[in-house]
């Protein structure tokens, strides 16, 4: 890669680090950064073995920090989700599953910012409504790293506190990566060249584990949901622009 391209990379190690450490709205933009130098495929690729990695930092330091009953309803659909984007790898564009995750994280977004219920009582968690979210959330993680947004929506309204939250999302993703390991390596996704550069990356990425961590400890939880509200706005038109630009 070019000196721009393993800057790029570095900054996306880092999202990626960052948002294992609980600070998950962060680690969608490891993609769209990578893909100003390569294509998306080969973006995703080079990632996922950064995000497994990642994933034992955020186990490690989430390991108590989770709400088991939120994070069992939503696995069944994340992994229904990821079959589905294996099997439609070669059918589905990946701008089009961009436009459309960057459109539902916007009206989320929006619908948190601009009704003050959404402050209220926390939510329940409901087996269909996990399984719908979490199937969409596989599914997108699965094309290009990018559930954070779906599993926001089915994951906020239920007000977990802020250690919980980042624990039971890192679990959540990280139990989908390792599934994803599979049919990356069928897809050839997980090229030696990409196996190598993504070797050089993975201490960036667990530095940034732990300052994710250290963040996510300081944060007042009425300001951690405002500030991944705010990120999954930024983040959402992002997606949306790089949906329909391609």
């Amino acid at each position: 890669m070019t000196v721009a391209g393993w800057v790029l990379a570095v900054l996306a190690a880092m999202a990626v680090g960052l948002s294992k450490g609980g600070l998950a709205m962060v680690g969608i933009i490891s993609v769209p950064l990578m893909s100003l130098v390569m294509s998306p495929v080969q973006a995703a690729g080079l990632l996922l073995p950064i995000y497994v990695v990642s994933d034992m930092g955020g186990l490690l330091a989430f390991r108590r920090n989770l709400d088991r009953r939120v994070l069992m309803l939503a696995l069944p659909g994340a992994m229904l989700g990821i079959g589905v984007g294996w099997v439609t790898a070669h059918v589905v564009p990946v701008r089009g599953v961009t436009l459309i995750v960057g459109l539902i994280g916007l009206g989320f977004a929006l619908n948190a910012l601009i009704r003050p219920a959404l402050d209220g009582a926390p939510r329940r968690a409901r087996g269909r409504v996990a399984t719908v979210w979490g199937g969409l959330a596989g599914y997108t993680s699965f094309v290009s790293h990018s559930g954070a947004p779906l599993w926001q929506v089915y994951a906020q309204p239920l007000r977990l506190s802020p250690l919980v939250y980042a624990g039971t999302t890192t679990w959540f993703f990280a139990i989908g990566n390792i599934v994803k390991l599979l049919p990356y390596a069928a897809l050839g996704q997980l090229s030696a060249a990409n196996l190598r550069t993504a070797a050089v990356l993975m201490p960036v990425s667990l530095i940034s584990v732990w300052a994710g961590l250290r963040l996510v400890r300081i944060i007042p939880p009425l300001v951690f949901y405002r500030l991944i509200t705010w990120g999954l706005l930024a983040v959402s038109l992002r997606l949306i622009w790089q949906g329909v630009m391609g």
